[in-house]
C-alpha cells in the first residue's frame, strides 16, 4: 500500500510538472490527450458557456464569456498548485508520515500541511521533520514552489503581450473592414484610384498577424478563449473576414493584389486549420451558405457600384465556392465552440461608423473648393461631429 501511494505520488507530481513545462515553456504545439489543462479546459468550458447562454442581455452574454479565459487562467494554476501539493503530501505519506506535530497525531492531514506550507514557502516551523528523507523532501519542495512561482510571473507578461498585438490589428481592421469586418466592406473602402497599393500593403500586414496568430495561439491555445474589446470583434471574425477577401480577390478580381492574395490566404488558413485541432474540431459541413446565390449577386452589384474590377464569368460562383470550401468548414467549427460569431460577406445592418463621420468631414473639405467638388453637402459639420460621438463602439 505504502508504494503504491508513493507512485501515485510520483506521477501526480511528475504529471503536472510535465502538463506546466508543455502548457507554459515549451515553444509548440502540447501533446497529449490526458495532459491536465486539456482536461481542465473540457470540464470547464461547457458548463461555463451552458451558463452563459441563459443569459438574455446581449451584452451581459459576451461580458460573461470574457472573463472565462481571465478566470480559467487563474484557476488553471490553482490547480497545478494543489495537485503539487497533494503530490508531495502522498510521498511523505508513503514514508511513514514523518514529521513531529505538536497540535495532532502524524497522518495524511499533516502531510498536507506540510506540503501546503512548504511549497508556498511559509516555513512556519510547527510540524518539523524527523528523518533525512524528510528534510531532502522539503528543500525540494520548497525550491519546486519558489521555480514554479518565478515562472508563472513570467507567464502572464508573454500571455497579455501576445494578446495586445493581437488586438491592435484587429481595432485597426475596423476603420477599413467595416465592424464587424466584411470582404465587401474592405473592397468597397479600398475601391478608389490608386487604392490597390494600399490593399497590397493591408494583405501583407495581415499575412504576418496570421503567422504570429499561428505561433502564439499554438503555443497558448488559453489566447483563444480570450475576446477581444468590442463585443462585434473577435479574432475568428477578423481572420475569417481575411480569408474572405482573399477568396474574393483571388477567385474573381482582377488586379495584382490577387497575387498577395494567395500568398495572405495560404498562411491564414494554415492558422486556422491548426488552431481547430489543437481543440479536435472536425470541419462543419452541412451549415447553413453563408454565400448562396443572390447574396452573391448583390455582392456582385456592390462591388461593381463601388468601381471593383470584378472579373465575373459563368465560372466565378464556383470558384469561389471551391475557394470558401477550404476554410469555412474550419472557421465555423472554431465559431460554434467558442461561440464567436462569423463576420457575414456584407453587413447585414450597415451603420454610421467613425470611418464614415470622418469620410463626410472630408467630402465637406472637398465641397468648399470648387476645383475638388464632387458631391453636394448633405449634412453640417456639428451634426458630423456629432456622429463621431453618437456611434461608438458597443462594448
Amino acid at each position: 500500500m505504502r508504494i503504491l501511494t508513493l507512485l501515485a505520488g510520483v506521477v501526480c507530481l511528475l504529471g503536472v510538472l510535465f502538463d506546466a513545462f508543455q502548457t507554459i515553456i515549451l515553444p509548440r504545439r502540447a501533446t497529449g490527450r490526458f495532459r491536465l489543462t486539456r482536461i481542465f479546459y473540457a470540464v470547464t468550458w461547457k458548463p461555463w458557456v451552458f451558463l452563459t447562454q441563459q443569459l438574455r442581455d446581449p451584452r451581459q452574454r459576451e461580458s460573461a464569456f470574457s472573463y472565462y479565459g481571465p478566470l480559467s487562467l487563474i484557476f488553471l494554476l490553482v490547480v497545478w498548485a494543489s495537485a503539487m501539493v497533494f503530490g508531495f503530501a502522498l510521498i511523505f505519506y508513503a514514508l511513514g508520515s514523518p514529521f513531529n506535530d505538536i497540535g495532532q497525531q502524524p497522518g495524511l492531514r499533516s502531510d498536507l500541511y506540510v506540503s501546503g506550507t512548504t511549497i508556498f514557502t511559509l516555513g512556519l516551523g510547527d510540524v518539523t521533520p524527523r528523518s533525512a528523507w524528510a528534510r531532502e523532501l522539503i528543500i525540494l519542495e520548497a525550491g519546486t514552489g519558489l521555480g514554479f512561482l518565478a515562472v508563472v510571473m513570467g507567464y502572464f507578461p508573454v500571455l497579455y503581450s501576445a494578446f495586445s498585438r493581437r488586438e491592435v490589428s484587429i481595432s485597426l481592421l475596423d476603420a477599413r473592414a467595416g465592424s464587424p469586418p466584411t470582404a465587401a466592406e474592405l473592397l468597397r473602402r479600398h475601391a478608389q484610384d490608386g487604392a490597390e497599393h494600399a490593399l497590397s500593403l493591408l494583405l501583407v500586414e495581415w499575412e504576418r498577424w496570421s503567422a504570429e496568430l499561428l505561433e502564439s495561439h499554438i503555443s497558448y491555445p488559453l489566447l483563444c478563449y480570450f475576446r477581444s474589446q468590442h463585443n462585434n470583434q473577435s479574432w475568428i471574425s477578423a481572420l475569417t473576414a481575411i480569408l474572405d477577401t482573399s477568396a474574393l480577390l483571388i477567385a474573381g478580381v482582377q488586379g495584382h493584389e490577387a497575387r498577395q492574395a494567395q500568398l495572405t490566404f495560404a498562411i491564414a488558413r494554415h492558422a486556422l486549420v491548426d488552431l481547430s485541432q489543437i481543440f479536435s474540431l472536425t470541419p462543419v459541413k452541412d451549415a447553413p451558405d453563408r454565400l448562396p446565390a443572390e447574396r452573391y449577386e448583390q455582392l456582385y452589384r456592390l462591388l461593381c457600384e463601388s468601381g471593383v474590377s470584378v472579373c465575373r464569368d459563368g465560372h466565378s460562383i464556383e470558384r469561389l465556392r471551391d475557394m470558401r470550401v477550404l476554410y469555412e468548414g474550419y472557421a465555423l467549427a472554431l465559431s460554434n465552440y467558442l461561440r464567436m460569431p462569423l463576420p457575414p460577406w456584407i453587413a447585414d445592418h450597415p451603420h454610421k461608423d467613425n470611418w464614415l463621420a470622418v469620410a463626410k468631414l472630408r467630402a465637406q473639405a472637398e465641397t468648399s473648393n470648387p476645383v475638388l467638388k464632387k458631391e453636394p453637402q448633405t449634412e453640417n459639420a456639428s451634426d458630423t461631429i456629432a456622429a463621431l460621438w453618437e456611434n461608438h463602439h458597443d462594448f
